[in-house]
């Protein structure tokens, strides 16, 4: 009969195993443990299950501190590349807590083609459906999206893909959550920390402020500074959606906005963050590292920047032709890309920062309690 840890490591995927490997030669080293939250969080154990490696695994954000570090990455005998490995469990936890899982999977394998056929699918919808009531290219809307699309028919095609990226996300990370084992009491103190961690995006500064790697061994803070203006650009988008909603439920103000009304200012803001963004996000994507990054996550990873690009490039091109012609044809764009994007939210790498947030909970509750362990004479 095989011992137990023979058994232990037969259950783990490939990529969980290369973790696991990279954990224990790392957990004997210990010359990161000051990168980031990933190596102090190791410390605490001494085996790694599949719940520490998906653990481990989200917890890091992939700045690449640690290759450049390691004195047993290639060419040494060891090979450790942590930052691949840790991609990769990542990409395979997308669809491991995805719901429903096929669309998780789907995702994974053909993300980049998913997400612009879905948006161009979406977008042609929702260009046919206007096209059935008037003309695509035509004056006398007057600037208002409701001219062309009346606001309940527009409310009934957007809403239930709202609601279903929630509820898929919800399960999500509920699931990881759960998956979780001993992660201890919950407390205030620890929520706040978590939080901070995430807005301030703590962990892509290299553990000593000055950055993260992308395409070489230099320190940089743009991959830091695009993450947040892709972030605050999507909230403050998100925000300028809700207040409108509020304007025309409870005010009574119906659209369409001046450029000084704060929905407006709120859009366009959280527009040009998030063009800048995503635009940067790209540029260094196309120059990253090859061993900071999983080959087989390009697709996935690029079809949701494009997304995002497309959609905030879309509105604010709505914003500035609004009393043109081209209305009914951007609406029928940025609407494409509005419902593809939020159908593909909950599988891609807007999962990815759901987990890490969750991850980023459990370390902040974890360093707070003692560790378990000992010395074998204590």
């Amino acid at each position: 009969m095989p011992a137990p840890e023979a058994i232990a490591i037969v259950a783990l995927g490939a990529d969980e195993a290369e973790v696991g490997r990279a954990m224990q030669i790392c957990n004997a080293c210990r010359y990161c443990e000051g990168f980031c939250a990933v190596f102090p969080a190791m410390t605490r154990r001494l085996e790694f299950g599949k719940a520490d490696i998906h653990y481990l695994a989200n917890l890091c954000h992939g700045c690449g501190a640690c290759l450049h570090a390691c004195q047993y990455a290639p060419p040494h005998e060891f090979g450790l590349v942590v930052p691949q490995a840790m991609a990769r469990v990542r990409r395979d936890t997308y669809a491991a807590y995805a719901w429903p899982a096929p669309l998780g999977a789907l995702y994974r394998r053909n993300g980049l083609v998913l997400a612009i056929a879905l948006a161009a699918a979406l977008a042609l919808f929702a260009a046919l459906a206007l096209g059935a009531t008037g003309s695509l290219w035509a004056a006398g809307a007057g600037g208002s999206f409701y001219a062309i699309m009346a606001h309940e028919r527009m409310v009934s095609l957007f809403a239930p893909v709202f609601a279903f990226a929630l509820l898929a996300m919800g399960i999500g990370v509920r699931r990881f959550w759960r998956g979780q084992e001993d992660r201890g009491p919950m407390s205030a103190d620890a929520a706040a920390e978590a939080a901070g961690n995430v807005l301030r995006l703590k962990y892509l500064d290299g553990g000593h402020g000055e950055g993260c790697n992308n395409a070489d061994d230099a320190f940089t803070l743009a991959r830091r500074r695009c993450h947040h203006l892709s972030f605050y650009g999507f909230l403050l988008c998100f925000a300028a959606t809700s207040v409108a909603t509020l304007y025309h439920y409870l005010l009574g103000w119906s659209a369409p906005y001046a450029f000084t009304s704060l929905p407006k200012l709120l859009g366009i803001a959280g527009g040009l963050a998030l063009v800048a963004g995503t635009a940067g996000q790209l540029w260094l994507h196309l120059r990253r590292h090859p061993l900071q990054q999983d080959p087989a996550q390009r697709g996935m990873d690029r079809g949701f920047i494009a997304l995002l690009f497309v959609t905030a490039a879309s509105g604010l091109l709505l914003a500035l032709l609004r009393q043109t012609p081209a209305l009914a044809l951007l609406l029928a764009v940025h609407l494409g890309a509005v419902m593809a994007l939020f159908l593909t939210l909950p599988y891609g790498k807007f999962a990815h920062g759901i987990y890490r947030g969750a991850a980023l909970l459990k370390w902040a509750v974890e360093r707070r309690q003692p560790s378990k362990l000992r010395l074998a004479e204590d």
